[in-house]
């Protein structure tokens, strides 16, 4: 079986504990975090638009972006307690999830609301698209599943 985890900021702990509860142990797994590409875009803009254009370099953003998915997904590794391949990606979430998870068996996501906000507004936009257009199982969790 091969499964896709993915990892977001707010939700990561619960969509781990729920793979590390739920998989078996031969399941083949794929952390996955995907960065927003345009965050650094739109950053970028503003200092040129608030400070003018600077002969220094801008801040290497993307490298501090891909710095901070590298150690979400080993502190995630850690927490999960078993191997797994690590993925990092950016671009448009809902479509590199999405194109990730045709790989996989099952795909494992955590809601973005806790268990108070029920219904279909506990899926954020991405959420909600990643689940309606991934070709595979999806196992959905709440965000709070790791604290009871």
């Amino acid at each position: 079986m091969r499964v896709l985890v993915w990892i977001v900021e707010e939700t990561w702990r619960a969509t781990v504990a729920a793979a590390a509860a739920f998989l078996p142990a031969d399941a083949d797994v794929t952390l996955l975090h995907v960065r927003q590409s345009d965050a650094e875009t739109v950053a970028r803009s503003a200092r040129y638009a608030l400070l003018g254009r600077s002969r220094r370099p801008a801040e290497p953003l993307d490298a501090i972006s891909e710095q901070s998915a590298r150690e979400l997904l080993a502190e995630a590794q850690a927490v999960l307690g078993r191997d797994a391949a690590l993925g990092a990606r950016s671009g448009r979430i809902e479509y590199e999830v999405v194109t990730a998870a045709g790989a996989a068996d099952l795909l494992v996501l955590a809601r973005e609301k806790d268990r108070a906000h029920r219904g279909p507004r506990s899926l954020g936009p991405a959420a909600r698209y990643v689940v309606d257009h991934v070709p595979c199982a999806v196992l959905l969790v709440w965000p709070d599943a790791s604290s009871g």
